[in-house]
This record gives C-alpha cells, sequence and structure tokens, in this order.
C-alpha cells in the first residue's frame, strides 16, 4: 500500500477544508503517476484512520473525486482510480492539422506600426547589467511597503472585490475624491470628481486626449526636440506634425503663432515644467501667451505634467491648468513618473463633456482598470504616503544630480554639453560631434551598460546626438560606473 499518509499530509493552520486538501492531494499524485489508474483506494473508515480524519471528511473527498471524474465506484469494491482520466481533450475538427502553425509572415493585408522609438538594446550583446533610462523614478524608493499593506488590506474587503465586477470606466470613486483634493493642494486645480479620469498611465492619457481631439489631416503643434512618445501618437492619428523650436525658456512662443495664422491648428502638447527632453521650464510670461493664443485660435492644449513632482531648487510654476484656461486644457499625468513605472496608474482632467466622450472611447480599448490598486492608492494619498516619499526622495535624486554633474565636469567636460536642470529626473546631455552616440551605445553594450544611441530625439531634419540620461533611477555606485563606461568608450 502507498504510503498515504505522507502523500497526503493535512494543514490544519490553512484556511482549506480537509476534504478538499484530501481531494486535490489526491488528484496531484494522480497527475504525477504516483497514484496510478485502477489503483484501489483504501475504504473510507480505513483512509480515516491512516489520515487521522474524521469518515465524513473522506467521504466528502472521494465523492468529490468522482463527481469529477477522478475515480469511479465499484460495488462491494469501493473508490477505484479511473482508467480514462478526465483532463481536458480537445476535439480535432481537420483530418489533416499536422504541418499547421505560425510563422513569420500574414499573407493578408495589415496597417504597419512606425517603430521609431522602441528601447531596444543592441543586437548581438549580452544582457545589459545597467540601464540609463530616459528619466523614471528609482523604483527601489518607492513605498512598496505601504501599497503592499493597503493592496492587501483591500483584497479582504468584499465591497472592493465587487467592484471588479462592476464596469467604473472612470475610475474608482475613492481615487478620484483622493485626487481633488492632492490636485488642489500640489497643483492648485479646481474640479469636481466629473473631471477626472483614470487611466493605465499618461501614454494612455495623451492616445485618448488625441483621439477625441484630432483626425486624420489635422494640424497639431508640438515642441522641438520633442517627446518621441506623444509624437508617434499623433502621427498614428494622421494628424500632421507641426515642430516649433523649444529654446532655454520653452516652447517658442512667436513660432506657434506663425504656425496658428499659417494653419487651422486643432492641438498643441506641450510639457511646461520640466520640457521632454531638454529639460527647460516654460516661462511664465509664455504660459500666459499660449492661454490666449488658444483662445484666440481656438486650439486645444494637451498639457503633459511630466516630473512636476520633481524640483530642486525652488517650488514649480503652477500649470496651464491652473489658470485661466477656459476650459481649452486636457492636463495629463501619470503616478508611474512619482513612483515607480511598475505603478501603471494615470489620469486625465478636463472638462467634463470631454470627459464623458473620453471614458466611452477608454471601454472601447480598456473596460476597467484595477480597482484594489486604485483604492490602495487613494488610500496613500489621503494618508499622506506620497506626500512624505515625494518629500524624501526629492532630496535623494538632488543629491544624485549633483553626483552626475560633478562627475560629467570631470571625466567628460570635453566630451558633452548639458546645462543643469532645476528639476526632474534627467539630464540633457549633447555629445560634441566626434563622439557619435551611434558609436558609443554599441561600445557600451560590450561593457553590459545600454544607452540610447539619441536617433529617438532626432526629427526628419536634425540630427542631435544627444540623450537623457536618467539619474533619479541609479544609485551613486551605479552612476558613476555608468559615467567610467562612457569615458571608455571615448578615449
Amino acid at each position: 500500500m502507498l504510503p498515504f499518509d505522507t502523500l497526503i499530509p493535512i494543514d490544519k493552520s490553512s484556511g482549506l477544508p480537509a476534504y478538499q486538501q484530501v481531494t486535490h492531494l489526491i488528484i496531484k499524485h494522480i497527475r504525477n503517476g504516483v497514484i496510478k489508474p485502477g489503483l484501489l483506494l483504501p475504504g473510507t473508515r480505513e483512509m480515516a484512520g491512516i489520515l487521522k480524519l474524521h469518515r465524513k471528511t473522506i467521504i466528502a473527498a472521494y465523492d468529490e473525486l468522482t463527481a469529477q471524474g477522478w475515480t469511479s465506484v465499484i460495488p462491494r469494491k469501493g473508490f477505484i482510480v479511473s482508467e480514462d482520466l478526465p483532463e481536458i481533450k480537445p476535439k480535432q475538427w481537420d483530418k489533416d492539422t499536422t504541418g499547421y502553425a505560425f510563422n513569420s509572415k500574414m499573407p493578408g493585408p495589415f496597417y504597419p506600426i512606425n517603430k521609431m522609438g522602441l528601447l531596444t538594446p543592441a543586437p548581438d550583446t549580452k544582457q545589459p547589467n545597467l540601464i540609463v533610462d530616459d528619466g523614471h523614478p528609482d523604483s527601489r524608493l518607492a513605498p512598496m511597503v505601504q501599497l503592499h499593506r493597503e493592496y492587501r488590506s483591500r483584497l479582504k474587503q468584499q465591497h472592493v472585490v465587487k467592484q471588479v465586477s462592476v464596469t467604473l470606466s472612470a475610475g474608482t470613486p475613492k481615487l478620484r475624491e483622493a485626487m481633488v483634493t492632492y490636485m488642489a493642494q500640489t497643483r492648485g486645480l479646481q474640479m469636481q470628481t466629473e473631471n477626472i479620469l483614470i487611466t493605465h498611465g499618461a501614454q494612455m492619457s495623451i492616445y485618448l486626449a488625441a483621439s477625441l481631439l484630432l483626425k486624420s489631416g489635422d494640424y497639431v503643434i508640438v515642441g522641438e526636440p520633442g517627446y518621441y512618445v506623444a509624437n508617434q501618437v499623433f502621427e498614428h492619428m494622421g494628424a500632421r506634425i507641426i515642430r516649433v523650436p523649444v529654446d532655454k525658456h520653452g516652447i517658442d512662443i512667436t513660432a506657434v503663432e506663425d504656425a496658428c495664422q499659417k494653419y487651422p491648428v486643432k492641438a498643441l502638447y506641450v510639457i511646461p515644467h520640466h520640457h521632454h527632453p531638454t529639460t527647460v521650464t516654460l516661462s511664465p510670461e509664455r504660459r500666459m501667451r499660449l492661454l490666449e493664443m488658444a483662445e484666440q485660435f481656438n486650439f486645444s492644449i494637451i498639457e503633459d505634467d511630466y516630473d512636476y513632482d520633481f524640483h530642486y531648487t525652488s517650488s514649480p510654476y503652477l500649470p496651464l491648468a491652473a489658470g485661466n484656461h477656459h476650459n481649452r486644457v486636457v492636463y495629463i499625468g501619470s503616478f508611474s513618473k512619482a513612483l515607480s513605472a511598475t505603478i501603471r496608474i494615470g489620469f486625465m482632467i478636463a472638462a467634463t463633456d470631454f470627459l464623458r466622450q473620453a471614458i466611452y472611447l477608454r471601454r472601447i480599448i480598456d473596460l476597467r482598470g484595477d480597482h484594489v490598486m486604485e483604492e490602495s492608492l487613494a488610500a496613500l494619498l489621503s494618508n499622506g504616503d506620497i506626500s512624505r516619499h515625494l518629500k524624501k526622495v526629492n532630496k535623494i535624486y538632488c543629491e544624485r544630480r549633483d553626483y552626475l554633474c560633478t562627475l560629467l565636469d570631470t571625466h567628460l567636460k570635453d566630451v558633452v554639453h548639458y546645462t543643469k536642470p532645476d528639476g526632474g529626473m534627467a539630464i540633457w546631455l549633447v555629445f560634441d560631434k566626434r563622439y557619435p552616440l551611434s558609436e558609443i551605445s554599441v561600445k557600451a553594450a560590450k561593457y553590459g551598460l545600454f544607452i540610447n544611441n539619441g536617433k529617438l530625439f532626432d526629427s526628419p531634419d536634425v540630427h542631435y546626438n544627444a540623450l537623457r540620461f536618467g539619474f533619479a533611477s541609479l544609485n551613486f555606485e551605479e552612476i558613476k560606473e555608468v559615467v567610467e563606461i562612457i569615458t571608455k568608450t571615448v578615449n
């Protein structure tokens, strides 16, 4: 006889009923081949004695095994393991299914997507040990313990679990309510919950906004150099992109006005706090003029909250959405930028009628978000955990920025040019033309370092030979190693 007392250990501290534990373990051993088909199981009294359980528990387990088809009952003999086990057996509908497999080419027509903007390592290189991103927070510093505490707590709350079966496409009420307070306190935004849509990140927010504001052939203004991710969305919509210069004071307002006088501009995309990629801040004068022009030329502004939470020298300017915008601003952002790239929760703030349409569109591509995560995040906003976290990491990121600048000035002074940013999580590094980034990135890969080759930020007419060096996600030791590797590649 098999040693059922060791094969079927019962965990009395488990929340799973004993009869279910017996059922699951017997099925496991049948699948593994330990308990063979045709084997006669011990009688209910005998098995109860072996496992030190009540006979009714064994009867319930055997009945469950029979109901699932794992055992059958032989009169006056007992329960026997079925010869024909109840695994799912798909029915063949084609007599000849040999040789049919997915291959690399589809014969039918489909619409390819422009691949520009994909961050991929150089071919034929080993997996990188270090990655220089273009400005992400350090996930190791994120308040994951607090978030896990709230997430686990809410999983135990029946009303939260039931919400999963309810379509709350705009986001959970608790997170939207917490956002109203948080945005008023940190950004001066005056709004109601009806003005907020919770998304799966800023990228989804950009896509939804662009889908409602632009159709094929419409004109949209962006900064140059600009955020390639947003530009890809506009290109996908079939919009005509008008690129206007970005200087040390932000997007060139005169160029914006010239474009509006020449073309029927429908939208303008702007990152006022720390422009991507150059990190410059849009001046107050230009902010005011931009809002005036939106009214004058009848276009909407997609304002990206990118890097708003990180400022090291002074308080940030309030967003355009906090000014006299006449409901022409669609304000978007993401907690991925503030906490961790793994937390995919973003937001869109706009006029109620626009938000209603955005919710309808969101339902088409994504019925709802992660309600448990949203309620957990709402708790961290309400109890101050996120504010305390941002205060802590601002100090750390500022120190990392300063350390990187010191190393750049010491080791790469004649190789790169940059302006020390007042905030954000990256430095815009322009490499001297003698040092092509396309070559440096390939050489760096051999040392286990992945850095952008700079092509992401180029436009059809301009090659910058530049990249964003994301310092926030790297500690001192990692920053030092990256600079040492880059130094090796240029010497």
